[in-house]
């Protein structure tokens, strides 16, 4: 296990070469990739998952080597792959030869849910596994884990491992403390109760005063909901009109690595005053009435 910064994991593929990553995803990731200079193939997804046969397509006509993935509460859509569709991509991965990377950045914010890590089912090192405290203990704790076996760590090893030398042993210290404290269960499952009322405070308040805000899912955990606008929306125009009323919005081209299917925004209901979330409905479903 490494303990390191979360950044791209450049060993597992070169610039030039081809990177498959869901469609739509974290921009973070999309922007780490445009870095590294690698080729993003799309792969589109749903909200049980990417189609397996479509990933099968996508490894045969590119060449890629690598999938770039969140199975659990995925960012932005909130997605979780069932069962079956984990098992199915698991054996596309291993029958090209390929390694998927599972981000896990949510692993703590099951609502109705369990996380399910892939990795867990990979006894060949196909997948290499990110997993972070950041969210779920604090912004200032910058610490994530790298979990890979096989050619995949040995490759990671070689690359990070002079640079995760020097991770603060005081960060890593007070991460292990946490998470190692009675009462960090209990966090764990007072968040779980937070995050559904929030969750379910702000659909309430978008089918009341926003209806047109289309929720495709319903996440069982993650932070976050992705709305479908009507097609004649102007998402730019949008956002910026909710930022002079005072409603923070983002707009959902950002988290697609090629052009958008259509026009979305995601919604945090993570910040710090629910009591808003009717407010901001209101302003929202204004806005969008007045953009048709």
């Amino acid at each position: 296990m490494l303990f390191i910064p979360f950044r791209e994991l450049t060993p597992l593929t070169t610039a030039g070469q081809p990177l498959l990553m869901e469609s739509p995803t974290y921009w973070g990731a999309i922007l780490a990739a445009a870095q590294a200079g690698v080729e993003v193939i799309p792969v589109p997804t749903g909200p049980h998952g990417p189609d397996p046969d479509e990933l099968a397509r996508a490894f045969h006509e590119t060449g890629s080597r690598v999938f770039y993935a969140q199975p659990n509460y995925a960012n932005p859509t909130g997605a979780q792959w069932s069962d079956a569709v984990s098992t199915r991509i698991l054996d596309v991965v291993r029958a090209n030869g390929a390694f998927l990377v599972e981000d896990d950045w949510a692993h703590d914010f099951g609502i109705s849910t369990d996380a399910r890590p892939v990795a867990a089912h990979d006894d060949a090192g196909h997948v290499v596994y990110i997993r972070s405290l950041t969210k779920s203990v604090s912004p200032a704790i910058r610490i994530a884990a790298v979990i890979a076996r096989g050619p995949a760590r040995e490759r990671i090893l070689a690359d990070r491992g002079a640079e995760s030398m020097y991770v603060s042993g005081v960060l890593q210290a007070a991460a292990l403390d946490v998470v190692t404290q009675p009462g960090w269960q209990s966090h764990l499952r007072n968040l779980r109760h937070q995050l559904r009322a929030r969750r379910d405070l702000l659909l309430t308040s978008l089918r009341e005063h926003a209806s047109d805000a289309h929720i495709i899912n319903v996440p069982a955990g993650g932070l976050n909901l992705w709305a479908r606008l009507p097609n004649a929306t102007n998402v730019d125009r949008l956002v910026a009109d909710c930022e002079v009323s005072g409603v923070l919005i983002a707009a959902g081209s950002d988290w697609f690595p090629a052009e958008p299917t259509g026009p979305f925004i995601r919604l945090n209901y993570a910040g710090p005053n629910p009591g808003a979330f009717a407010e901001g409905a209101r302003i929202i479903g204004r806005v969008l009435a007045s953009n048709a």
